[in-house]
């Protein structure tokens, strides 16, 4: 990049100043991840729009590393995001307005310049992939109060969520080990997201009705669209992506479920991706096709993750052929390639995303002749509801 153009980024940019950052600090911008030395002090060149900071601080050595730290930002043109480091408390704080805006003049006239990593504008597409339908609306109605993403706080947060023995031997290590707080969690709550309930009710209908109602669950999908959302499709989209990047850059648990459940949600309809929500479904393949891509592929390997403490959330378990996900494809896939009539950009993408997961997996998605078999607790197999269900929720 010539000076000229480079400068020009500068000025246009945002700019994130960080001040007093220790030695060996691992800090993330969206997709690319600085590991800080004596004179780093931020990140310039940022293109304008959302974006997801995230960080963790080491030992003196660089050889431990705290909890990640996480939060979502809206860019805009020029501006300045300034954070100072608190050593008690081994976060970044926000500073008071006049003291905060005096930097942003230094930031303005240079003086940080030389302190500063540039952003890497050829990583720019996969973070734009990751978050297109994530507005400044999107944060500000999800995440917690403070905005500050960690799974440090979570333990309690996700106490009652029902978990796979894997999942719940991962929630176990989170409340025993280094990354549990115990004290401050009544203080903090999670992301405000959308409540998805595992099984609909409704009265006045019959088990076998109940039971058919809950083995498809496009109305169930209907009533959080029209509910939750007021309708609006990239509104659900939007909450998808914001869990995936907490979940997969801030490795947050409580993100993971959330994710889980929306992918389960729309994975689960049969009638909605052929006929009422196509277009929904179309895009819903693409978001989850370029998830997959960038956060799962079996030869991404992103040591400094690890090098962070964050539990491992991303082993070989979740990619297995006996994980929830292969599960939810295997139908999905059979749904939509089998189907007579189906919509061409949402058959193409379900295409894609089946090779995908093929030759970057290794997945295969023959139907068995004896069907699919499941654990006793798989909250993913077929769910039969007798009388005395609907009869409680009329209750």
């Amino acid at each position: 990049m010539d000076q000229q153009t480079a400068v020009e980024l500068v000025k246009h940019g945002a700019t994130l100043l960080l001040l007093d950052v220790p030695q060996y600090t691992h800090i993330g911008i969206d997709t690319l991840m600085f590991s800080s030395g004596p004179n780093f002090k931020g990140i310039k060149m940022i293109p304008s729009g959302i974006h997801f900071v995230y960080y963790s601080s080491s030992d003196r050595k660089g050889n431990q590393f705290a909890p990640i730290i996480g939060f979502f930002v809206d860019a805009q043109p020029s501006q300045v995001i300034v954070r100072k480091w608190d050593g008690s408390e081994e976060r970044f704080i926000r500073l008071p307005e006049e003291e905060e805006e005096r930097y942003a003049e230094a930031v303005k006239r240079m003086e940080f310049d030389r302190h500063l990593g540039p952003y890497n504008l050829n990583a720019y597409g996969d973070w734009k992939r990751l978050s297109n339908y994530i507005t400044k609306d999107t944060i500000e109605r999800i995440e917690p109060i403070g905005g500050e993403i960690t799974v440090a706080f979570e333990s309690e947060i996700i106490g009652n969520i029902p978990k796979s023995a894997m999942e719940k031997a991962l929630a176990e290590q989170l409340k025993t080990s280094k990354f549990s707080r115990p004290g401050e969690n009544s203080e903090r709550r999670g992301c405000y997201y959308t409540p998805i309930p595992r099984l609909m009710k409704q009265k006045g209908i019959s088990g076998q009705e109940l039971t058919h109602l809950n083995l498809d669950k496009t109305q169930l999908l209907e009533s959080l669209l029209v509910g939750e959302y007021g309708g609006r499709e990239d509104l659900l989209l939007a909450e998808l992506q914001f869990a995936f990047i907490a979940f997969l850059m801030g490795q947050s648990l409580e993100a993971f479920f959330q994710w889980k459940h929306l992918v389960s949600l729309l994975f689960g309809c049969t009638e909605a991706p052929l006929q009422s929500r196509s277009q929904l479904f179309t895009k819903f393949v693409r978001v989850i096709y370029y998830q997959f891509k960038y956060g799962f592929h079996k030869d991404q390997k992103d040591s400094t993750l690890t090098e962070m403490g964050a539990p491992a959330l991303l082993d070989e378990s979740w990619l297995s052929s006996d994980s929830f996900l292969h599960h939810l494809c295997k139908d999905f896939f059979s749904l939509v390639l089998e189907a007579s009539v189906v919509d061409g950009d949402l058959l193409s993408w379900t295409r894609k995303l089946k090779e995908l997961l093929e030759d970057s997996l290794g997945w295969h998605f023959q139907q068995n002749s004896d069907g699919m078999c499941f654990e006793d607790d798989d909250e993913f197999a077929p769910v039969v509801v007798d009388e005395s269900f609907n009869n409680d929720a009329q209750a």
